[in-house]
């Protein structure tokens, strides 16, 4: 099959299609011959030998890359429920320890990470779900804000922020949107009730200024750190996508986000893509040979959905 792959850390010349085994599947595993892969940031930082200079991967001589993927079972492993060959599913590949990631023809997968693909749904807008989506239910389950609080969003135009102000809506919270001026009626046609531009001085002001007193929650997809913490209540939560979660001053409950894949959770997040009451963007599609040109365009920033790679 073929496949990306790194040898050497780098740019996007770094990516190498390469011709490897199709992977067998083990005990719980679900092999996957994959429809489409989404590619985010999480590769681009992969590819660049971050996760490894940070201690998250071990150095290896060859590293697959990719986390989200669409496709249909192609084999299922001993004691792997809940799957048949001819399934369509989506997944996440979180196990750095995995050799090949989801820019392949196939790849092998823990049963626990897939979940059926939403119905009806073309696989190429599938393969935005999983990490974005997951990102975003389990960032909004570690504020844990009643029906009724408020809740700050930054980056609210993004994969992970847009999927957050529609579950967020569902969940009965009243949003704040922090995103471009020109994502405004975007934001707002996703559930926001209030909005601030990007860009903005003071961010705490502009929110208290909506809301006295502070936001209840901020679910930072902006990593914008403090100067968000600003604007949430004393004693409310404030949770980051990523590393480097700023410090809980005023007694607010500070958490990060460590995504994790979670079938059940996943297909919950399809049933809601089914109905529409998500919304699946894709900025655009590459063939996997190209997949260096799809991380050059990643890196330039800006997009407003997931790029995709198809086989």
């Amino acid at each position: 099959m073929r496949a990306v792959v790194v040898r050497a850390p780098g740019g996007p010349e770094a990516l190498e299609l390469v011709e490897l085994p199709i992977p067998a599947t083990g005990p719980g595993q679900v092999r996957v011959r994959v429809e489409a892969a989404g590619v985010n940031p999480v590769d681009s930082v992969t590819r660049a030998g971050i996760l490894v200079e940070a201690g998250l991967m071990t150095p290896r001589e060859v590293t697959g890359i990719g986390w989200d993927v669409a496709g249909v079972v192609d084999e299922v492993g001993p004691g792997a429920a809940g799957f048949a060959p001819g399934d369509a599913v989506i997944g996440l590949r979180d196990r750095l320890d995995l050799p090949i990631g989801t820019y392949a023809e196939y790849v092998v997968l823990d049963a626990a990470a897939l979940a059926p693909a939403p119905s009806g749904m073309p696989a190429v807008r599938a393969a935005t779900l999983p990490l974005n989506g997951l990102t975003a239910v389990q960032a909004l389950d570690l504020l844990d804000l009643p029906p009724g609080a408020t809740l700050l969003v930054t980056g609210a135009a993004g994969a992970v922020g847009g999927f957050a102000v529609q579950l967020a809506v569902l969940r009965g919270l009243r949003v704040v949107a922090l995103a471009g001026r020109e994502d405004e009626p975007a934001v707002r046609g996703l559930g926001a009730e209030w909005f601030v531009p990007r860009g903005t001085a003071d961010v705490a002001a502009a929110v208290r200024g909506l809301i006295p007193g502070g936001v209840d929650g901020v679910l930072d997809a902006a990593l914008l750190g403090m100067p968000a913490l600003g604007a949430v209540r004393n004693r409310g939560a404030f949770v980051t996508v990523s590393g480097g979660a700023p410090v809980g001053l005023r007694g607010v409950r500070v958490d990060t986000v460590w995504i994790a894949a979670d079938g059940p959770a996943l297909a919950g997040l399809a049933e809601l893509a089914a109905r529409g009451s998500l919304t699946l963007r894709v900025a655009d599609t590459y063939p996997l040979e190209r997949a260096a040109d799809a991380h050059r365009r990643l890196d330039r920033g800006g997009l407003r959905g997931r790029l995709v790679l198809l086989p």
